[in-house]
């Protein structure tokens, strides 16, 4: 079985968290065993709607065949009264426009809702579900590892992109805008040496508006808005970074800038903010948790039980310096 980790954010903060339960049969074909579904609201987990077993409340569920057919019917959800969905296959080894051009080998499915409505839903191959649009929400792939992974070494510009903004974040905080200026700068150079055909079109996307958003709250020399459009600029940047670098290696990066994110929330009496981000910090230290040495994994756990209580109390100072000890311990960590 193979678990997963499926997170959903709204305007930056932990929205939802499901941990979905994976098995493959011989034939190929995948099968949904059930999920955990943690519903938040100012990071604090409200509801759990959604949750189910397969054994305990209903059967498995193929969600992906093996070897598809037009007029075929799944239902890679099918428990009463809690979740539903079937799925027609309309068409078979079509071509759609992939990350880096066009994929060959995709189906094209009609889904039918719990309400009744319907959408259609592509699978690609190396991707598994790769697009979905339905009542104005929009689920597509940016791209995927291994599909989409680069064969070599990191970019040195696209490492600098990351590290600089770190120090971007840095500088805002001393209010030293003459080097927040000239860190921008040197980032959108290194951006543009990597910026090229061969980068995945929604996160060139992402990062090309990232940058423009960062560029345009310098100007206004508010510590907060900088600060936050810096984070942003990072996490378009640490999703690039997974074409290169191990998920894990990524995870830490992401720690790293949830740390940096909560640290500014706290600074500016957020503690709604201040929570979502002790959420997320707990969820990626089970990303991460089996890649770390027990010594180096009881440290962080420390750390963020600490992290957890000070925030709950309300005392927010503690708890920005709790995060920013986290944040330079995760730095000293060693992954893959």
């Amino acid at each position: 079985m193979l678990l997963s980790q499926y997170t959903a954010y709204l305007d930056g903060r932990i929205t939802e968290l499901a941990v979905d339960r994976y098995a493959q049969a011989d034939d190929g074909s995948v099968w949904y065993l059930g999920e955990d579904v943690y519903d938040y609201d100012r990071g604090t987990v409200v509801v759990s709607e959604g949750t189910w077993l397969a054994g305990r409340d209903g059967p498995a569920a193929m969600i992906m065949p093996g070897d598809p057919a037009v007029g075929q019917v799944f239902r890679p959800e099918d428990i009463p009264g809690i979740v539903f969905e079937e799925v027609t296959v309309k068409e078979v080894d079509t071509v759609v426009a992939g990350p880096l051009g066009a994929l060959e080998g995709a189906i094209v499915a009609e889904e039918l809702h719990l309400d009744g409505s319907r959408s259609d839903k592509v699978f690609a191959p190396g991707y598994g579900e790769f697009y979905s649009a339905h009542d104005g929400d929009e689920e597509a792939l940016a791209f995927a590892v291994p599909a989409d992974r680069v064969q070599g070494s990191e970019p040195v510009a696209l490492a600098k992109v990351v590290t600089g903004t770190w120090g971007l974040v840095e500088s805002t905080r001393l209010e030293d805008w003459e080097a927040v200026d000239a860190t921008l700068t040197l980032i959108e150079g290194y951006w543009n040496e990597v910026s090229d055909g061969t980068t995945p079109v929604r996160i060139a996307e992402a990062l090309d508006t990232a940058l423009a958003g960062l560029a345009g709250a310098t100007a206004t020399k508010e510590v907060e808005a900088v600060t936050n459009a810096a984070v942003i600029v990072a996490q378009s940047a640490l999703d690039l970074e997974l074409r290169y670098r191990s998920v894990a290696y990524v995870d830490l990066g992401r720690f790293h800038l949830d740390a940096q994110q909560l640290r500014t929330d706290a600074a500016n009496e957020n503690a709604d903010g201040v929570a979502a981000e002790v959420a997320t910090l707990e969820w990626i230290r089970d990303r991460i948790a089996g890649t770390l040495a027990i010594d180096e994994l009881r440290r962080v756990d420390g750390e963020l039980a600490e992290l957890r209580l000070t925030s709950a109390a309300g005392n927010l100072l503690a708890a920005a310096d709790q995060a920013a000890r986290l944040a330079n311990l995760v730095r000293t960590l060693s992954v893959p």
